[in-house]
C-alpha cells in the first residue's frame, strides 16, 4: 500500500489527511508489502483452523511449504490442537493456552515458543519484541526443518501454560 497526503479545504488552515491508496495486485510471486517489512501479515485476529488455514494460503512459496508442514507437524503431534490468528500470524495451543506460533517473513518462516526458554535443547533464535522467555527457529527452506525437534519443542511446550488462559483461583 502506498501512502498518500491529501489536503481538505484551501489555504493554509487547511486540514491533511492521511489515506492509503487500494492495494494493487501482485505481480507473479511477489511479497506481499507487510512481509517484506519484517511485519506480520495483515490477517485479521480470528479463532479456528480455517482462518489459519486462509493465511497459510497466503504466503508465496516456500515459506507456505515450510508453514503448511509446521502445521502438519503440530496435527501429528498435539491432541485437541487449537488454531487462532493472532496479531497477523498463526498460533496454536491445545487448550493451556497459545503455547507457539508460525509466521512467514521475506525470507524465512518464524516458529517461536512462548516460554521457550524452558525448552530442551533451548531453541537458538530470541525473537525482538516478543517476549524475554520466548525461543524458536528461523527456516529458510524445508530442508532446514528438523521434524522430530520440531515435534519434541511441540510436545514440551503443551505441556507448561501458554498465553491468553486466566487462572483460577482454587
Amino acid at each position: 500500500m502506498t501512502d498518500r497526503t491529501t489536503r481538505r479545504g484551501a489555504g493554509p488552515a487547511s486540514t491533511r489527511v492521511r489515506t492509503r491508496a487500494a492495494p494493487t495486485a501482485a505481480p507473479g510471486n511477489a511479497l506481499p508489502s507487510s512481509m517484506v517489512s519484517g511485519k506480520a501479515s495483515p490477517a485479521r485476529a480470528a479463532t479456528g483452523d480455517k482462518p489459519v488455514f486462509a493465511y497459510l494460503l497466503s504466503l508465496p512459496q516456500p515459506q507456505r511449504g515450510i508453514a503448511e508442514r509446521v502445521d502438519a507437524i503440530a496435527a501429528m503431534t498435539l491432541p485437541g490442537l487449537q488454531r487462532a490468528i493472532k496479531w497477523g500470524i498463526a498460533y496454536y495451543g491445545t487448550g493451556n493456552g497459545w503455547c507457539f506460533c508460525c509466521g512467514g517473513f521475506a525470507d524465512h518462516v518464524k516458529v517461536m515458543f512462548v516460554n521457550g526458554a524452558s525448552l530442551q535443547p533451548v531453541p537458538p533464535v530470541t525473537p525482538e519484541a516478543m517476549g524475554r522467555l520466548t525461543r524458536g527457529v528461523e527456516l529458510r527452506s524445508l530442508t532446514e526443518l528438523d521434524e522430530r525437534q520440531l515435534a519434541d519443542w511441540m510436545k514440551q511446550i503443551v505441556a507448561t501454560p501458554g498465553v491468553g488462559v486466566r487462572s483460577r483461583k482454587t
